[in-house]
């Protein structure tokens, strides 16, 4: 059986994207569980191997089928979308727009097939913004390009995994926004991705939103019985192992332990502060509920080292890894 092809989408240019890009994709791993197609500035890619001190083949081809998979070669779909001059490090509206651009190709080329997964190198939403594309992320874009009206964000590392109710808004509309429907959606989201890498019964931990989960009545104004209380009934009814609403500050540590495989976030900080202490290099970001793969570093574009040769490039390794996974375990 042939490994997946796999998008690979450049991000904004000015950050660390094409950096990671190389060290990945010249590292001898990805070769072994994956076909890369970067989907970006072939110009670019050539300057961050010159940053980082190393030689690769970074050859333009004018689609998937055109892509030759040799050691050291980088085979790039490049719509000529960055001037050569273009600075490290600067938000610039050239380079946000750019990076919908590729999103958008990479869209298209899973939604049709030719791709079995995307893999997203990091977008600066304010030069995305600044280009006219308001989107608050990748989350949020692929929701939009793939005609998906509810998507999840899931953070996925060896030791926990976290998906979000509520992602890129501020707290006060988040907790605003969170309701039973919405929690139970999302946690018959994560399960579903669960089952989709091999788990069947996942046990589920879901966090409170106020400290102590409440703590009976004491924090807040009773918003777990009222927003997930309800949620948990209903699927604790069908037999599913979920637990809660649990104080988020235990509840990662117990995952972290092993005494679940998964844990619900209500607000982006919740999920992301104890992923984050991990090391960026550890945790992926997936897109759950889409009708494509897609999987991504969990860091940004980092423009204070771009262009510096400095960038990490292994939360990029297990991207790929991960978008491989979940694209064979799809066809199997």
């Amino acid at each position: 059986m042939s490994t997946p092809l796999i998008a690979l989408t450049m991000g904004d240019g000015s950050g660390v994207g094409p950096e990671v890009i190389v060290g990945a994709l010249l590292a001898p791993e990805p070769a072994g569980f994956c076909r890369p197609v970067v989907i970006g500035d072939a110009g670019r890619l050539r300057q961050a191997a010159a940053v980082l001190g190393v030689s690769a083949r970074i050859e333009t081809v004018g689609g998937v089928a055109d892509a030759v998979f040799e050691p050291g070669r980088i085979n790039v779909i490049d719509p000529g979308l960055l001037p050569a001059d273009l600075p490290w490090g600067e938000v610039s509206a050239v380079a946000g727009n750019a990076a919908y651009e590729y999103v958008r190709l990479a869209g298209s080329l899973a939604m049709s097939g030719e791709v079995q997964a995307i893999c997203t190198a990091p977008l600066n939403k304010e030069a995305l913004h600044a280009a006219g594309h308001v989107f608050p992320g990748h989350t949020e874009l692929l929701a939009h390009l793939t005609g998906t009206e509810e998507v999840s964000m899931m953070l996925s590392t060896a030791k926990v995994k976290v998906i979000h109710v509520t992602t890129h808004i501020g707290l006060i509309d988040a907790v605003a926004r969170i309701e039973p429907g919405l929690v139970e959606r999302t946690i018959r989201r994560g399960a579903a991705a669960m089952r989709g890498s091999g788990l069947e019964r996942p046990k589920i931990g879901v966090c409170g939103i106020n400290p102590h989960a409440g703590e009976n009545g004491l924090f807040g104004y009773g918003e777990e019985e009222e927003k997930i209380v309800p949620a948990l009934d209903r699927l604790r009814a069908e037999g599913m192992d979920v637990h809660g609403p649990l104080p988020a500050d235990t509840a990662f540590f117990l995952a972290g332990r092993g005494d679940y495989d998964l844990i619900v976030a209500m607000y982006h900080d919740q999920g992301h502060g104890p992923v984050k202490i991990l090391g960026l290099e550890a945790g992926v970001n997936i897109t759950v509920g889409l009708p494509v793969i897609r999987t991504s570093v969990d860091h940004g574009t980092a423009f204070d080292i771009a262009g510096k040769g400095l960038a990490d490039p292994g939360s990029m390794l297990e991207a790929l890894r991960q978008a491989a996974e979940l694209s064979q375990a799809r066809t199997s």
